[in-house]
């Protein structure tokens, strides 16, 4: 924030500079007094009337003027991107990087369990001004391991670790190293969340409830894989932006669901972790991201900082602090994902089981689930077509219930927890949940 003073202040300057400089090159105008001869006056009388500028040619103070302003914000953009870069090195430099806007103390090290993880549970330590009701529901929210680091779910105030917050409901947050810990599975990821939840479930033994679980995108089908192997175990489940029909869509919409078919299957995921020596490279998820939407990496966003240069550097460089920071992922992790889910879709058919031989059937979720997305990576077909599914299976013995809420809206899956009007409708509703949605 001192950088972003310290360039303001420099643009202002030179905007000073450039008055003083366009005034000594303005012609001056007739004076009153008769201070200058009558043939100067004269001439400054006609251009003054007629409001035309001294210049070579029409137009000139406009271009010198557009020229001034496009150097100005080229040389503050420059100043912006460096210093992406330098916050970009100091984050990753740090032991655990994340982009929490709150105070966290370590609860459970998902290392020190059986399987071990690069999973942490974390609990949220509210600010001196809010004050939390320990007989109220906790809420545990789950961030994305997508390629992205984690603290996305609480990188604002009015995001949905704010909300519980200022709801009064303690919060709990699972976040994750860089690293990820060697032979770790996808399997041992959802042993490791059903420990986590246990340990919050065993910290508030007069809540009102079982936790709330909120898992934004890939966070949102892995506790739904957790809820359906230990359904007994968790409360309402809250999903923003999160993908589990992997084969619904819109005919001619959503281009990523054809590269499977179009590249030849998950190949490239084999060869990317081969070269990888076993390690996945999160980068190549936030490089599909962006290829979504190639306007908005290569010249949107840029711009829009452009234009904006006096007030958007510090929203722009919180969100790429997050954004440009990948972690690692095992490849056996990724081919799992790959396989089982962007091409089998095995999550939302039933055909997915543990590392123990148990069926991941999400019929068996008990709780109330509330879903929500719109575009982007996840649409609402594929976020929500499992569940007609499931309901129309006449095999089924108890169907997930649903809140379905068309107001929701998330414009890219990863983006959800960012918006303060999906937050604000969040205060009034998902944090007070009533107690008998155990």
């Amino acid at each position: 924030m001192g950088q972003i003073r310290y360039t303001y202040a420099f643009r202002q300057r030179i905007h000073k500079i450039a008055r003083i400089n366009s005034e000594i090159i303005e012609p001056m105008s007739t004076s009153r007094e008769g201070e200058m001869n009558d043939r100067s006056a004269s001439k400054l009388g006609d251009n003054t009337a007629n409001s035309s500028p001294l210049w070579p040619w029409f137009g000139g103070y406009a271009l010198f003027d557009y020229w001034v302003d496009t150097w100005q914000r080229s040389i503050l953009l420059l100043d912006v991107l460096r210093q992406r870069g330098n916050n970009c090195a100091e984050h990753n430099a740090r032991k655990a990087p994340n982009v929490l806007s709150f105070d966290a103390e370590l609860v459970l090290d998902g290392r020190s369990l059986p399987r071990p993880v690069n999973y942490a549970l974390v609990r949220i330590v509210p600010p001196v001004d809010v004050s939390i009701d320990p007989g109220k529901r906790p809420f545990i929210v789950f961030d994305p391991r997508a390629g992205h680091g984690p603290g996305i779910g609480g990188m604002k105030h009015d995001s949905e670790i704010g909300v519980a917050l200022a709801a009064g409901h303690p919060c709990y947050f699972v976040g994750f190293l860089p690293d990820p810990m060697p032979g770790q599975t996808i399997a041992d990821v959802c042993e490791a969340e059903t420990r986590f939840v246990e340990e919050v479930v065993r910290r508030h033994p007069d809540a009102e409830g079982k936790p709330c679980l909120v898992g934004n995108c890939q966070a949102g089908w892995q506790i739904m894989m957790m809820a359906a192997i230990h359904p007994e175990k968790v409360g309402p489940i809250m999903l923003a932006g999160s993908p589990l029909s992997y084969w619904a869509g819109v005919h001619g919409k959503n281009p990523m669901r054809y590269l499977g078919g179009l590249l030849g299957g998950t190949w490239l995921t084999s060869l990317a972790g081969d070269l990888g020596n076993g390690i996945f490279d999160g980068a190549n998820l936030v490089a599909n991201f962006e290829a979504l939407h190639p306007d908005n990496t290569y010249w949107k966003k840029i711009y829009n900082v452009y234009s904006k240069i006096d007030t958007e550097p510090p929203r722009f460089l919180e969100f790429e602090k997050w954004w440009g920071s990948p972690v690692l992922l095992n490849a056996e992790e990724m081919q799992t994902i790959a396989d089982q889910l962007f091409v089998g879709n095995k999550l939302s058919c039933g055909e997915l089981r543990s590392s123990n031989g148990t069926r991941v059937d999400l019929r068996n979720i008990k709780s109330p689930i509330i879903s929500s997305a719109r575009g982007g990576t996840t649409s609402r077909r594929r976020s929500r077509r499992w569940i007609g599914s499931s309901i129309s299976t006449p095999t089924r013995t108890r169907s997930p219930k649903l809140a379905r809420r068309s107001s929701i809206v998330c414009t890219k899956a990863l983006g959800t927890s960012v918006f303060s009007s999906l937050a604000k409708w969040r205060r009034r509703s998902m944090a007070s949940l009533p107690s008998r949605w155990t």
